[in-house]
This record gives C-alpha cells, structure tokens and sequence, in this order.
C-alpha cells in the first residue's frame, strides 16, 4: 500500500516545482517557509481517508521543499471541533494548522481559537489567488464579521448520481411517461424523485435492485433537512425574534416525504449512513443516489489503491450521470477550510503551509488524489483538462459540481451550531421511529429556542444577521 501511494506522490510531484523565477503562491509559500526549516508543525485532520493526503503526498512533499516536518493529528470528525476548542482553552499550543468545518467559525473566532489571516495574506500576495475559488466557497467559508479566518479547501456539496443506462433506455422512457406523465430523468422536484424510486423499485432490472436510497443516518440526516427545508421556502429562524421555525408546515413536509420515500428504498435504508448508500450503488443496486463527490471517482474505477479496499469494485463504471438535487440547491454538508491556531508558536509557518496546500498550483494535484477525500473548489480545477480526461465523463462530473458550486447552500452556520443540529437529528431520529413528525419537530424548536436563550438572544441574533447576509445562506 505504502509502495503504491509513495509512487503515485512522485509522478504527482514532478509537476509540482514551479519554473526558475516563477511567482506564483506555491513558490511564495515555499522561499518564505525556508527560514523555518528545522520545526515541526502539528497539523490537525480529519482521521482516515482525508489524512491520507498530508501523511502521504503534502506533509511529504512540503519536508522535501522547506525542511519543515508536518507531524499529523487525526482526529475523529465527531470529536474535531471539541478537541480544537478544548486545547485553545487549555492553553497548551499543540496545535498549530487547523482544518475547521466552517460550520463551527463562529464558535471557534468568538472563543478566539482561530488567527485572522487577512495580514498573512496580504504579506504574501494571496488575495488574488482567492478569486479562484468557487464563489459559493469563498464567500461562504472563509470569514466571520468581516474578518478572515480559514482558507476553504474542499469542496463538499451534495450531488445526485443516476443510472444513466437505465434512464436513457427507450422502453422504460414510454413505460415511466405512460405510469406518471412526464419524461424520465434527474428529478426537479422531490415528489418526482419519489415517482422514479417507485417506477425502478417495481421495474427493476434484477432481483434486489431498488430505486433509491439517500443518507438518513444520525449525525449526517441534519445536512439533508438543512437542504430540503430552505429549498422548500423554509427560514430556520424568525430574523426579528430568533424563534425556530422549522416546525412549520415545511419542516413536517419534509419529514414526511422521506417517510414515503423508505417504501421504495431497501430493508432498513431509513437508518442507512454513507457506506451502505455507497455499497449498494456501487453494487449497481440503485438507480438514484445522493452523495458527496468521491463516488464520482470511485464509480468510474479511477483509484485503484490499497488504501481504498474497503470500496467495493465498482459495477456501474461508464453508466453514471451526474446531476444537482431536487431544487437546483445542494447542501455543502461540512468541508474544510484551513485556519491557524492562534495559540501556536509557528503561525507565520502554519499559514505558508495552508497558502501552499490551497494554492492552485498544489490543490489541483491534491484534489486528483485517488485514496484522499479533498474535491475540488477551484474554477480552474472545473476547467482543468488533466482532471477532465482522468476518466471518460469527468468532465460532466466537474460541469454538475461547478453548477453546485453556483447555488449550493450554506451549512447553517451560528454560536453553538453543533447543540441545533443535534436537537434537530433526535426529532427526526423519533419520526422515522413512529412519533408524529410535527410533535417531533414541535419538540426541536423548544429545544432550539431554548439554546437561544443559553446563548444570548442579542449575540445569537447578531451570528444569524451575520450568516443571511452570505449569498448562499438561502437560495437565491
């Protein structure tokens, strides 16, 4: 495995030294990170696949260039958040590059855990390069009041993948206009969603095939809620009094319409997280998905590493089709940017590691790794003919994640976001489990607004103003 990953790391690196004089912000990082060489930087990463990237192909590359070793911390994405914060109270300065959900930004400026970096910037000439990025990300996952606080460097969003063999076949293109009316294809709206689970679930090409299955599990249903909430008209909040909102007619909606959607699902999908949704498409179990970005990849075969033997082989390569949720609107569900921790002894350092990562030279190459987890974020990794040529419908994938990266939604994104969403998953928990979904929901938003309060009404409404007032906050 090791052998495997190193050597994919060196062809990556031939293209990675820029030309004799050249200016860009790799180059920049890299002269002004020498006068440091000799120190260690702990960098946190989210345990597993995504730390496969520093471990093996960044960390590596940045000791060969600078002399500065990258010692990499993995953490659990369910305990990052409580063990950044944790050490900032601490005092302790263990941690020096943080890799922050920008979810959690708030939280983390207001404690003062995160280094603004609005002068690093400017010292090293990067303000510019931060026009690459997507809107939706740059916008969205890189400031708090006005103020710098992360680089964003992952483009996760939740995109839809379908059998496009099976749509495209002209007898169940007549057979599914005859049963409901219209043409067969990606769904608009999430009632015809349910109409193409039912239509594949009661056709299905193979015994044990069905026609959808999507993430419900706890700790991740939030994302899809947030999504199909505001992409119905829901608002989480009355603006003027902070009271919760999503026991509305909507949010119950919502609920409701995943309940009749587990009919034509497999056994127990209502409790289904993202490796049994990933199995089974890759299977060729499915005929519609929703999924962050890698499956893109995985589904066409293109990784074929050690590290990835726990994906199974892929049986749908050449059938995929790619497409934006119901709505137009997908969710960014987590991400990452890079931040500095204030309390580190090596900030200047830490910050020419993330430019260098998040340049676009390095996270072209980075976001092409086949055994790590980061997805593009940057224009020109859309327009990259390398990425585009990695399998045959790359293209169309990088076309359906820049059309995301337009209109996808912000993760909501407030003081003690993390108590919200947990209040949110419970009410859902307890509907999938029988309860009536407005007496759930009715349950949250006492909850909710209970947190408010804990909070402070006047802080809390002054993170909210701050969150709506980013593009991408509700659809447009």
């Amino acid at each position: 495995m090791k052998k495997a990953v190193l050597a994919f790391a060196a062809v990556m690196l031939v293209g990675a030294s820029p030309p004799a004089g050249a200016q860009n912000a790799a180059e920049r990082a890299v002269e002004a990170a020498k006068q440091f060489a000799g120190i260690t930087l702990n960098v946190t990463w989210e345990a597993g696949l995504q730390a496969n990237d520093p471990l093996n192909f960044s960390g590596p590359m940045w000791e060969e260039l600078t002399g500065i070793k990258i010692n990499v911390v993995e953490i659990p994405i369910s305990e990052l958040f409580t063990k950044t914060l944790a050490e900032h109270r601490a005092g302790t300065g263990a941690f020096d590059l943080l890799n922050v959900v920008p979810a959690w930004m708030p939280d983390l400026a207001e404690a003062g855990a995160l280094e603004p970096l609005d002068a690093f910037i400017d010292k090293y000439g990067y303000r510019e390069d931060l026009q690459d990025i997507a809107p939706v990300y740059r916008d969205n996952q890189m400031a708090y009041q006005g103020t710098i606080y992360g680089l964003p460097d992952d483009g996760d969003v939740l995109i839809m993948y379908y059998r496009k063999d099976l749509f495209g076949d002209p007898a169940r293109q007549a057979a599914f206009k005859e049963r409901f009316g219209y043409d067969l294809a990606p769904p608009d709206t999430w009632a015809q969603f349910k109409d193409i689970s039912q239509y594949f679930t009661e056709n299905p090409p193979h015994e044990g095939f069905y026609g959808s299955a999507m993430i419900r599990s706890p700790g991740l249903i939030h994302y899809y809620f947030q999504e199909r909430f505001r992409v119905e008209g829901g608002e989480f909040f009355d603006a003027d009094t902070m009271k919760a909102q999503i026991n509305s007619d909507i949010g119950v909606g919502v609920i409701e319409g995943w309940i009749a959607e587990h009919e034509f699902m497999p056994p127990g999908a209502s409790a289904w997280g993202p490796i049994e949704v990933l199995n089974a498409w890759l299977a060729g179990d499915l005929a519609i998905m929703g999924w962050w970005p890698p499956p893109g990849r995985w589904s066409a075969g293109y990784g074929d590493f050690e590290i990835l033997s726990f994906v199974p082989e892929s049986k749908v390569a050449g059938k995929v089709g790619y497409a934006l949720p119901p709505g137009g609107a997908p969710e960014l569900a987590a991400g990452f940017s890079l931040a500095v921790s204030s309390g580190s002894k090596n900030k200047e350092a830490a910050y020419l590691f993330a430019q260098w990562l998040n340049s676009p030279e390095i996270s072209l190459q980075r976001v092409q790794l086949p055994y790590a987890l980061r997805d593009p974020f940057r224009i020109s990794q859309y327009e990259s003919e390398e990425y585009q040529n990695l399998w045959p419908d790359a293209k169309e994938y990088l076309e359906t994640l820049r059309a995301a990266a337009e209109t996808g939604l912000l993760d909501l994104s407030i003081r003690n976001t993390f108590a919200y969403e947990e209040a949110l998953t419970r009410a859902i928990t307890a509907a999938f489990g029988g309860e009536d979904p407005q007496k759930a929901l009715d349950r949250a938003a006492e909850e909710w607004d209970k947190i408010t309060e804990r909070v402070g009404l006047e802080d809390q409404k002054r993170a909210y103003a701050d969150w709506i007032s980013k593009p991408n906050a509700y659809p447009n």
